[in-house]
């Protein structure tokens, strides 16, 4: 997190209250970094508004530039403007699409986190951060090189938001039933299962000094345990990674972090590995 020197926030002319500005404003300024506002629009000219805001985040101290454009679809436009403006964060109000139009269409936030070339932070509310709780997810039964520095990175990261916030850090883990079809005997008990994915979190418990009354490992589906323990244990944010799953598959069974996006009250970053982020800049440059 504090490598970020530029950050994106997505500005939307039809909200009053802009929750995502809110919640960049407090990162900008533990991290000292500057702001980018972005209208997604090409129908009516918000120069005004963005010159309003611009304004007073300068008055506060924060360095700030804006821009309005638009290209094929919201996340075109966002990602564009990530590379354009070279920023290593982009910050959005979630606002949740009905049953039936997720039914029909992949919500244009599940299209954003799978396809921006940055990490992303979808605010969900304006209730404050400071002194409150930051979920970590990451899945330790994953032992790929990949999915290890995608831990690293997750937990970081939140360690980063814990400290800026003054809060408690936390981490949990969701592991599986247990298989006695299983071909690894770990997994045909679940006292067996249960002990290797506390083995794997010493490497994090040891490191960010989190305790026992911190560190939640379960049975059970990730989309479901994630958010019944960030409300259990009131979260302000809940970090979490994504690979970015494409095609049939990710249409009909979606990521856990686009699953679980509209159930958890809490705001949510989500991180990609740095190979895919790399990867979705490359495809815009194209």
């Amino acid at each position: 997190m504090q490598a970020v020197k530029r950050i994106l926030v997505v500005i939307d002319p039809t909200q009053n209250e802009q929750v995502a500005l809110k919640r960049a404003s407090l990162i900008a300024g533990f991290i000292e970094s500057e702001l980018h506002l972005l209208v997604c629009e090409n129908r009516q000219d918000h120069t005004p508004l963005l010159q309003d805001l611009a304004d007073q985040l300068k008055a506060s101290g924060i360095a700030c530039g804006f821009s309005q454009s638009w290209y094929s679809n919201l996340t075109d436009t966002i990602s564009r403007a990530v590379v354009r403006e070279g920023c290593g964060l982009v910050i959005k109000q979630h606002l949740p699409d009905s049953a039936l139009r997720k039914a029909l269409l992949t919500p244009d936030d599940w299209k954003l986190l799978r396809y921006c070339p940055a990490p992303v932070l979808m605010v969900k509310n304006s209730e404050s951060w400071i002194k409150g709780s930051v979920l970590a997810a990451i899945d330790l039964g994953s032992h790929d090189d990949q999915h290890h520095v995608l831990h690293d990175t997750i937990v970081s990261h939140a360690a980063d938001i814990a400290e800026m916030i003054d809060g408690d850090l936390h981490l949990i883990s969701a592991h599986p039933a247990p298989m006695l079809s299983s071909a690894d005997p770990t997994f045909q008990l679940r006292e067996s299962i249960a002990a290797s994915y506390l083995d794997a979190s010493v490497e994090y418990t040891g490191k960010y000094a989190i305790d026992a009354q911190r560190l939640h490992i379960d049975e059970g589906p990730a989309d479901t345990l994630i958010p019944f323990v960030a409300n259990k244990i009131g979260a302000s944010v809940t970090v979490i990674g994504t690979v970015g799953r494409k095609g049939i598959a990710g249409a009909l069974i979606g990521n856990t972090a686009e699953v679980v996006l509209d159930q958890l009250n809490t705001d949510v970053l989500v991180l990609k590995p740095d190979d895919t982020l790399a990867h979705l800049e490359q495809l815009l440059e194209k």
